[in-house]
């Protein structure tokens, strides 16, 4: 393997292994389709690990149909480092995330948005969130990067969400960090 500053890998879930972002992509239209009057949330969230020698990050993309089960699969990247600075390893987790979101251009995007538009008067949904891993509570020592990282995330169109509404990130993709 050729020695670059980050190992990028395929997207991939319990299911499948090696999956490119069109069939990602394709995964998410086939199962809004299954049901399209629902109502969907498309979340893209990052966490990281710092390990001995490096830090594996962790993106994970979600398509929940509220009430009615997800589908879901992770991005792994890997920089060959240790990175100890908790800005440097916030911001660099909301740009993967930020990559993620803006493989969703706005040509797919509509046609997600196409899935439910025939069923809106139904009560159909569609919105993309953007999760962050940082909280906004006293103790938590990404309090003072909550504003850059919003902002950051609106900046792009995309609704963000922190802890505890951040879940893709705390929770989804923490589990794969280890």
């Amino acid at each position: 393997m050729k020695k670059s500053p980050a190992y990028h890998h395929s997207f991939q879930n319990f299911q499948e292994k090696g999956l490119s972002f069109e069939q990602v992509f394709e995964r998410i239209i086939s199962f809004m389709t299954l049901k399209p009057n629902g109502n969907y949330r498309l979340m893209v969230g990052t966490d990281s690990q710092v390990h001995r020698s490096q830090t594996v990050f962790i993106t994970g993309i979600v398509i929940q149909r509220e009430g009615n089960g997800v589908w879901a699969c992770i991005r792994k990247v890997i920089i060959p480092r240790k990175m100890t600075q908790l800005h440097e390893k916030i911001s660099l987790e909301l740009s993967l995330t930020e990559e993620i979101v803006s493989m969703f251009t706005e040509e797919r995007k509509n046609q997600l948005i196409a899935v439910v538009l025939p069923y809106l008067y139904d009560g159909a949904t569609f919105t993309m969130e953007g999760h962050i891993d940082i909280g906004a509570g006293k103790r938590n020592k990404t309090r003072e990067f909550v504003k850059e990282m919003v902002t950051r995330m609106e900046s792009i169109g995309v609704e963000p969400k922190i802890k505890p509404n951040a879940f893709v990130a705390s929770s989804y993709a923490n589990r794969y960090t280890k």
